[in-house]
Protein backbone atom coordinates (compact mmCIF):
# COMPACT_ATOMS: atom_id res chain seq x y z
CA UNK A 1 0.00 0.00 0.00
CA UNK A 2 3.01 2.42 0.96
CA UNK A 3 4.79 1.45 -2.49
CA UNK A 4 0.99 2.45 -4.38
CA UNK A 5 0.92 6.12 -2.31
CA UNK A 6 4.40 6.74 -3.13
CA UNK A 7 3.63 6.23 -6.50
CA UNK A 8 0.60 8.74 -6.56
CA UNK A 9 2.61 11.15 -4.72
CA UNK A 10 5.56 11.13 -7.96
CA UNK A 11 3.03 11.33 -10.43
CA UNK A 12 1.53 14.21 -9.19
CA UNK A 13 5.09 15.97 -8.82
CA UNK A 14 6.17 15.03 -12.52
CA UNK A 15 2.60 16.53 -13.73
CA UNK A 16 3.14 20.03 -11.80
CA UNK A 17 6.23 20.00 -13.41
CA UNK A 18 4.91 19.47 -16.83
CA UNK A 19 2.41 21.82 -16.51
CA UNK A 20 4.74 24.41 -15.56
CA UNK A 21 6.92 23.91 -18.43
CA UNK A 22 4.28 24.24 -20.65
CA UNK A 23 2.80 27.87 -19.12
CA UNK A 24 5.85 28.80 -19.71
CA UNK A 25 6.44 28.12 -23.45
CA UNK A 26 3.28 29.86 -24.45
CA UNK A 27 3.98 33.16 -22.38
CA UNK A 28 7.35 33.65 -24.51
CA UNK A 29 5.30 32.57 -27.81
CA UNK A 30 2.31 35.08 -26.40
CA UNK A 31 4.71 38.24 -25.16
CA UNK A 32 6.09 40.91 -27.03
CA UNK A 33 9.67 40.65 -29.18
CA UNK A 34 12.48 43.10 -27.34
CA UNK A 35 13.47 44.67 -30.47
CA UNK A 36 10.86 47.40 -30.45
CA UNK A 37 12.09 48.67 -27.45
CA UNK A 38 14.91 50.22 -29.18
CA UNK A 39 12.70 52.66 -31.71
CA UNK A 40 11.05 53.81 -27.83
CA UNK A 41 14.46 54.84 -26.89
CA UNK A 42 15.24 56.45 -30.77
CA UNK A 43 12.15 58.17 -30.86
CA UNK A 44 12.95 59.76 -26.78
CA UNK A 45 16.36 61.49 -28.14
CA UNK A 46 15.25 63.83 -31.01
CA UNK A 47 12.66 65.37 -27.88
CA UNK A 48 16.14 65.95 -25.14
CA UNK A 49 18.00 67.42 -28.19
CA UNK A 50 15.11 69.81 -28.92
CA UNK A 51 15.27 71.67 -25.29
CA UNK A 52 18.44 73.60 -25.61
CA UNK A 53 16.53 75.76 -28.94
CA UNK A 54 15.84 78.97 -28.26
CA UNK A 55 14.95 82.20 -30.32
CA UNK A 56 13.86 81.81 -33.91
CA UNK A 57 14.77 77.95 -33.98
CA UNK A 58 12.11 77.52 -31.36
CA UNK A 59 9.31 78.94 -33.90
CA UNK A 60 8.01 77.11 -37.19
CA UNK A 61 10.32 78.20 -39.97
CA UNK A 62 9.73 81.19 -41.95
CA UNK A 63 7.73 80.66 -45.92
CA UNK A 64 10.68 80.80 -48.43
CA UNK A 65 13.16 78.90 -45.87
CA UNK A 66 15.34 80.47 -42.90
CA UNK A 67 16.51 84.07 -43.82
CA UNK A 68 20.50 84.68 -43.86
CA UNK A 69 22.24 86.99 -41.25
CA UNK A 70 22.47 89.76 -44.26
CA UNK A 71 18.91 89.85 -44.19
CA UNK A 72 18.13 89.68 -40.40
CA UNK A 73 19.26 93.17 -39.16
CA UNK A 74 21.01 92.96 -35.93
CA UNK A 75 20.84 95.55 -33.50
CA UNK A 76 24.72 95.23 -33.40
CA UNK A 77 25.22 96.53 -36.80
CA UNK A 78 23.03 99.63 -36.04
CA UNK A 79 25.48 100.35 -33.10
CA UNK A 80 28.36 100.34 -35.39
CA UNK A 81 26.90 102.59 -37.64
CA UNK A 82 26.45 104.76 -34.74
CA UNK A 83 29.76 104.82 -33.81
CA UNK A 84 31.14 105.34 -37.00
CA UNK A 85 29.45 108.51 -36.66
CA UNK A 86 31.20 109.55 -33.48
CA UNK A 87 34.03 110.97 -34.90
CA UNK A 88 32.62 113.97 -35.16
CA UNK A 89 31.89 114.55 -31.73
CA UNK A 90 36.09 114.74 -30.55
CA UNK A 91 36.20 117.48 -33.48
CA UNK A 92 33.84 119.38 -32.01
CA UNK A 93 35.82 118.78 -28.65
CA UNK A 94 38.85 119.88 -29.65
CA UNK A 95 37.87 123.46 -30.86
CA UNK A 96 39.86 125.83 -28.84
CA UNK A 97 37.47 127.45 -25.81
CA UNK A 98 36.34 130.67 -26.12
CA UNK A 99 38.61 133.28 -24.75
CA UNK A 100 36.34 135.69 -21.61
CA UNK A 101 36.98 139.19 -21.72
CA UNK A 102 37.66 140.13 -17.88
CA UNK A 103 36.07 143.50 -16.51
CA UNK A 104 37.53 146.62 -16.33
CA UNK A 105 39.96 146.59 -13.54
CA UNK A 106 39.96 150.57 -12.82
CA UNK A 107 37.24 151.29 -10.48
CA UNK A 108 36.37 147.84 -9.30
CA UNK A 109 36.43 148.71 -5.45
CA UNK A 110 34.09 151.26 -6.29
CA UNK A 111 31.87 149.07 -8.09
CA UNK A 112 31.84 146.44 -5.44
CA UNK A 113 31.45 149.33 -2.59
CA UNK A 114 27.73 148.26 -1.85
CA UNK A 115 28.69 144.65 -1.09
CA UNK A 116 31.68 145.93 1.19
CA UNK A 117 30.01 147.78 3.07
CA UNK A 118 27.06 145.29 3.68
CA UNK A 119 30.18 143.14 5.29
CA UNK A 120 32.21 145.39 6.75
CA UNK A 121 29.03 148.00 8.89
CA UNK A 122 29.63 146.56 12.43
CA UNK A 123 32.90 148.63 12.37
CA UNK A 124 31.85 151.90 11.19
CA UNK A 125 28.00 151.86 12.52
CA UNK A 126 29.47 150.91 15.83
CA UNK A 127 31.63 153.54 15.88
CA UNK A 128 28.98 155.97 14.88
CA UNK A 129 26.93 155.21 17.37
CA UNK A 130 29.35 154.88 20.09
CA UNK A 131 30.36 158.54 18.89
CA UNK A 132 26.51 160.24 18.60
CA UNK A 133 26.46 159.58 22.63
CA UNK A 134 25.27 162.81 24.57
CA UNK A 135 28.42 161.87 26.81
CA UNK A 136 31.56 160.39 25.70
CA UNK A 137 32.38 158.85 29.26
CA UNK A 138 35.97 156.43 29.75
CA UNK A 139 33.35 153.25 29.87
CA UNK A 140 32.23 154.95 25.87
CA UNK A 141 35.99 155.14 24.92
CA UNK A 142 37.06 152.06 26.25
CA UNK A 143 33.98 151.04 23.98
CA UNK A 144 35.37 152.46 20.98
CA UNK A 145 38.76 151.01 21.54
CA UNK A 146 37.03 147.13 22.09
CA UNK A 147 35.21 147.68 18.42
CA UNK A 148 38.47 148.61 16.80
CA UNK A 149 40.16 145.76 18.42
CA UNK A 150 37.41 143.53 18.11
CA UNK A 151 37.71 144.41 14.02
CA UNK A 152 41.76 143.15 14.19
CA UNK A 153 42.91 146.87 13.64
CA UNK A 154 45.83 146.05 16.40
CA UNK A 155 46.49 147.95 19.88
CA UNK A 156 49.03 150.55 18.79
CA UNK A 157 46.62 151.70 15.87
CA UNK A 158 43.40 151.58 18.27
CA UNK A 159 45.41 153.87 20.78
CA UNK A 160 46.34 156.29 18.38
CA UNK A 161 43.23 156.38 16.58
CA UNK A 162 40.77 157.12 20.17
CA UNK A 163 43.50 160.06 21.14
CA UNK A 164 43.20 161.32 17.62
CA UNK A 165 39.35 160.85 18.33
CA UNK A 166 39.11 161.87 21.60
CA UNK A 167 41.19 165.23 20.61
CA UNK A 168 38.75 166.55 17.87
CA UNK A 169 35.67 165.86 19.58
CA UNK A 170 36.63 167.66 22.60
CA UNK A 171 38.14 170.56 20.60
CA UNK A 172 34.64 170.16 18.02
CA UNK A 173 32.43 170.80 21.23
CA UNK A 174 29.46 170.20 19.13
CA UNK A 175 28.79 166.58 17.19
CA UNK A 176 26.08 166.25 14.83
CA UNK A 177 25.59 163.04 12.97
CA UNK A 178 27.38 164.83 9.68
CA UNK A 179 30.29 166.13 11.75
CA UNK A 180 30.76 162.83 13.21
CA UNK A 181 30.49 160.89 10.16
CA UNK A 182 33.46 162.94 8.72
CA UNK A 183 35.61 163.15 11.55
CA UNK A 184 35.26 159.66 11.33
CA UNK A 185 36.30 159.25 7.59
CA UNK A 186 39.54 161.13 7.82
CA UNK A 187 40.28 159.67 11.00
CA UNK A 188 40.34 156.45 9.11
CA UNK A 189 41.34 157.54 6.06
CA UNK A 190 44.52 158.59 7.68
CA UNK A 191 45.19 155.28 9.34
CA UNK A 192 45.04 153.41 6.13
CA UNK A 193 47.32 155.06 4.94
CA UNK A 194 46.42 157.20 1.47
CA UNK A 195 49.87 158.13 0.40
CA UNK A 196 51.03 154.52 0.01
CA UNK A 197 52.20 153.40 -3.37
CA UNK A 198 49.17 150.14 -3.87
CA UNK A 199 50.63 149.85 -7.44
CA UNK A 200 51.19 146.42 -8.79
CA UNK A 201 54.58 146.53 -10.30
CA UNK A 202 54.48 144.55 -13.53
CA UNK A 203 56.86 146.38 -15.92
CA UNK A 204 60.02 145.17 -16.22
CA UNK A 205 63.04 146.83 -13.98
CA UNK A 206 66.15 147.63 -15.77
CA UNK A 207 66.01 144.54 -19.53
CA UNK A 208 63.37 145.63 -21.49
CA UNK A 209 63.76 142.31 -23.39
CA UNK A 210 61.76 140.06 -20.57
CA UNK A 211 58.59 140.38 -19.03
CA UNK A 212 57.74 141.98 -15.38
CA UNK A 213 57.34 138.85 -12.96
CA UNK A 214 55.41 138.40 -10.15
CA UNK A 215 55.81 136.08 -7.40
CA UNK A 216 52.10 135.22 -5.29
CA UNK A 217 53.01 133.58 -1.75
CA UNK A 218 50.92 132.19 0.70
CA UNK A 219 49.40 129.54 2.96
CA UNK A 220 46.96 127.02 1.30
CA UNK A 221 43.47 127.37 1.83
CA UNK A 222 44.19 131.39 1.79
CA UNK A 223 42.99 131.50 -2.20
CA UNK A 224 46.42 132.05 -3.30
CA UNK A 225 46.16 130.47 -6.83
CA UNK A 226 42.68 131.57 -6.86
CA UNK A 227 43.91 134.88 -6.91
CA UNK A 228 46.75 133.75 -9.13
CA UNK A 229 44.24 133.32 -11.45
CA UNK A 230 41.92 136.56 -10.97
CA UNK A 231 45.04 138.95 -10.84
CA UNK A 232 45.93 137.33 -14.46
CA UNK A 233 42.50 138.51 -15.49
CA UNK A 234 43.13 142.03 -14.41
CA UNK A 235 45.98 142.03 -16.13
CA UNK A 236 44.82 140.78 -19.10
CA UNK A 237 41.90 143.57 -18.74
CA UNK A 238 44.72 146.38 -18.89
CA UNK A 239 45.94 144.97 -22.14
CA UNK A 240 48.94 143.22 -21.13
CA UNK A 241 49.90 139.32 -21.94
CA UNK A 242 50.74 136.92 -19.21
CA UNK A 243 51.99 133.37 -18.81
CA UNK A 244 51.53 131.55 -15.83
CA UNK A 245 53.68 129.31 -13.85
CA UNK A 246 51.97 126.84 -11.57
CA UNK A 247 54.88 126.06 -9.11
CA UNK A 248 53.11 124.59 -6.18
CA UNK A 249 53.70 121.16 -7.64
CA UNK A 250 52.79 119.72 -4.04
CA UNK A 251 49.33 120.58 -4.42
CA UNK A 252 48.02 118.13 -7.28
CA UNK A 253 45.05 120.54 -8.43
CA UNK A 254 46.99 123.70 -7.76
CA UNK A 255 48.17 123.14 -11.52
CA UNK A 256 45.09 122.36 -13.32
CA UNK A 257 42.98 124.92 -11.22
CA UNK A 258 45.48 127.21 -12.21
CA UNK A 259 45.88 126.34 -15.82
CA UNK A 260 41.50 126.73 -15.98
CA UNK A 261 42.19 130.34 -15.54
CA UNK A 262 44.60 130.76 -17.90
CA UNK A 263 42.61 129.24 -20.35
CA UNK A 264 39.64 131.42 -19.90
CA UNK A 265 41.47 134.52 -20.75
CA UNK A 266 44.41 133.05 -23.09
CA UNK A 267 46.97 132.81 -20.93
CA UNK A 268 49.44 130.20 -21.31
CA UNK A 269 50.35 127.56 -18.05
CA UNK A 270 53.80 126.40 -17.57
CA UNK A 271 53.50 123.41 -15.44
CA UNK A 272 55.81 120.54 -14.48
CA UNK A 273 55.48 116.89 -12.64
CA UNK A 274 53.28 116.72 -9.89
CA UNK A 275 55.82 117.11 -6.90
CA UNK A 276 58.81 118.00 -9.07
CA UNK A 277 60.99 120.61 -8.28
CA UNK A 278 58.98 124.15 -7.89
CA UNK A 279 62.10 126.27 -8.49
CA UNK A 280 62.38 124.80 -12.05
CA UNK A 281 59.01 125.27 -12.60
CA UNK A 282 59.27 129.06 -12.14
CA UNK A 283 62.23 129.33 -14.27
CA UNK A 284 60.97 127.34 -17.18
CA UNK A 285 57.91 130.08 -16.55
CA UNK A 286 60.06 133.15 -17.15
CA UNK A 287 62.34 131.62 -19.88
CA UNK A 288 58.78 131.09 -21.89
CA UNK A 289 57.66 134.58 -21.07
CA UNK A 290 61.01 135.97 -22.61
CA UNK A 291 60.85 134.06 -25.17
CA UNK A 292 56.76 134.50 -26.36
CA UNK A 293 57.63 137.97 -25.69
CA UNK A 294 54.91 138.38 -22.52
CA UNK A 295 54.30 140.98 -20.95
CA UNK A 296 54.24 139.12 -17.55
CA UNK A 297 54.96 136.20 -15.83
CA UNK A 298 52.74 135.40 -12.58
CA UNK A 299 54.45 132.56 -10.32
CA UNK A 300 51.68 130.09 -7.92
CA UNK A 301 54.62 129.35 -5.50
CA UNK A 302 54.03 126.18 -3.12
CA UNK A 303 51.96 127.00 -0.09
CA UNK A 304 52.29 124.78 2.88
CA UNK A 305 51.84 125.86 6.51
CA UNK A 306 54.14 128.24 7.05
CA UNK A 307 55.38 126.57 10.20
CA UNK A 308 57.21 123.90 7.86
CA UNK A 309 60.80 125.11 7.36
CA UNK A 310 61.21 122.55 4.37
CA UNK A 311 58.70 125.07 2.67
CA UNK A 312 60.45 128.34 3.88
CA UNK A 313 63.72 127.47 2.26
CA UNK A 314 61.81 125.98 -0.85
CA UNK A 315 60.26 129.64 -1.59
CA UNK A 316 63.28 131.16 -0.60
CA UNK A 317 64.91 128.67 -3.52
CA UNK A 318 62.65 129.61 -6.11
CA UNK A 319 63.23 133.45 -5.76
CA UNK A 320 66.95 133.17 -5.95
CA UNK A 321 66.89 130.70 -8.87
CA UNK A 322 64.32 133.23 -11.16
CA UNK A 323 66.77 135.91 -9.97
CA UNK A 324 69.18 133.90 -12.14
CA UNK A 325 66.79 135.33 -15.00
CA UNK A 326 66.49 138.84 -13.96
CA UNK A 327 65.24 140.65 -10.64
CA UNK A 328 61.57 139.95 -9.51
CA UNK A 329 59.72 142.97 -10.01
CA UNK A 330 56.54 141.90 -7.33
CA UNK A 331 56.23 139.60 -4.44
CA UNK A 332 52.57 139.63 -3.21
CA UNK A 333 51.53 137.57 -0.44
CA UNK A 334 48.05 136.26 -0.16
CA UNK A 335 46.11 136.33 3.69
CA UNK A 336 42.99 135.53 4.05
CA UNK A 337 41.41 138.46 6.06
CA UNK A 338 39.22 135.68 8.32
CA UNK A 339 42.26 134.77 10.35
CA UNK A 340 43.09 138.39 12.22
CA UNK A 341 45.80 138.30 14.16
CA UNK A 342 47.17 134.41 13.01
CA UNK A 343 47.33 136.65 8.96
CA UNK A 344 49.54 138.57 11.11
CA UNK A 345 52.07 135.58 12.34
CA UNK A 346 52.01 134.11 8.50
CA UNK A 347 52.99 137.52 7.12
CA UNK A 348 55.95 137.83 9.54
CA UNK A 349 57.06 134.38 8.57
CA UNK A 350 57.11 135.03 4.78
CA UNK A 351 58.42 137.83 5.04
CA UNK A 352 61.81 136.77 6.84
CA UNK A 353 62.49 134.47 3.25
CA UNK A 354 61.24 136.48 1.09
CA UNK A 355 60.98 140.67 0.70
CA UNK A 356 56.86 141.09 0.78
CA UNK A 357 56.06 143.76 -1.51
CA UNK A 358 52.69 143.92 -1.73
CA UNK A 359 49.50 142.21 0.49
CA UNK A 360 46.29 140.94 -0.91
CA UNK A 361 43.35 140.28 1.23
CA UNK A 362 40.96 137.74 0.10
CA UNK A 363 37.39 136.84 1.65
CA UNK A 364 37.43 141.11 2.59
CA UNK A 365 33.63 140.44 1.93
CA UNK A 366 33.27 137.70 4.55
CA UNK A 367 34.06 139.60 7.44
CA UNK A 368 33.60 142.20 9.60
CA UNK A 369 37.32 142.33 10.55
CA UNK A 370 38.22 145.30 8.07
CA UNK A 371 40.80 146.51 10.61
CA UNK A 372 43.00 143.94 9.12
CA UNK A 373 43.68 146.24 6.52
CA UNK A 374 45.31 148.96 9.46
CA UNK A 375 47.36 146.20 11.11
CA UNK A 376 48.97 143.87 8.53
CA UNK A 377 50.33 147.31 6.81
CA UNK A 378 51.59 148.33 10.07
CA UNK A 379 53.01 145.51 10.85
CA UNK A 380 54.71 145.07 7.36
CA UNK A 381 55.37 148.02 6.33
CA UNK A 382 54.18 147.49 3.04
CA UNK A 383 50.54 148.09 1.44
CA UNK A 384 47.74 146.34 0.44
CA UNK A 385 47.22 146.19 -2.83
CA UNK A 386 44.56 143.97 -4.04
CA UNK A 387 41.66 142.95 -2.30
CA UNK A 388 39.22 139.70 -2.83
CA UNK A 389 35.41 140.86 -2.45
CA UNK A 390 33.62 137.48 -3.40
CA UNK A 391 33.83 134.35 -5.35
CA UNK A 392 33.37 135.46 -8.94
CA UNK A 393 35.78 136.12 -11.42
CA UNK A 394 36.62 139.47 -11.81
CA UNK A 395 35.95 140.09 -7.79
CA UNK A 396 39.68 140.51 -7.01
CA UNK A 397 39.54 144.41 -7.09
CA UNK A 398 42.67 147.01 -6.43
CA UNK A 399 42.43 148.80 -3.06
CA UNK A 400 41.61 151.90 -3.25
CA UNK A 401 41.90 153.82 0.64
CA UNK A 402 38.99 156.53 -0.20
CA UNK A 403 36.45 153.70 -1.56
CA UNK A 404 37.21 151.45 1.36
CA UNK A 405 36.79 153.74 4.15
CA UNK A 406 33.72 155.07 2.64
CA UNK A 407 32.40 151.71 2.27
CA UNK A 408 32.81 151.59 6.23
CA UNK A 409 31.02 154.78 6.89
CA UNK A 410 28.67 155.79 4.35
CA UNK A 411 24.91 156.59 5.51
CA UNK A 412 22.95 153.51 5.26
CA UNK A 413 24.93 150.67 5.04
CA UNK A 414 23.18 147.32 5.46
Amino acid sequence: MEIVILVVVIAVIALAAISGLVVTGRRKKTAPPQEPRTPESTTEAPARTAEPKVGEETEAPPEGGRRTIEEVGLPEAEKTEAEAEAPATPEAAEAPPEVETPAPAAGRLVRLRARLSRSQNSLGKGLLTLLSREHLDEDTWEEVEDTLLTADVGVGPTQELVERLRERVRVLGTRTPEELRTLLREELLQLVGPDMDRTVHTETQGAEDRPGVVLVVGVNGTGKTTTTGKLARVLVADGKSVVLGAADTFRAAAADQLETWGTRVGARTVRGPEGGDPASVAFDAVKQGTEAGADVVLVDTAGRLHTKTGLMDELGKVKRVVEKQGPVDEVLLVLDATTGQNGLVQARVFAEVVDITGIVLTKLDGTAKGGIVVAVQRELGVPVKLVGLGEGADDLAPFEPEAFVDALVEPGAE
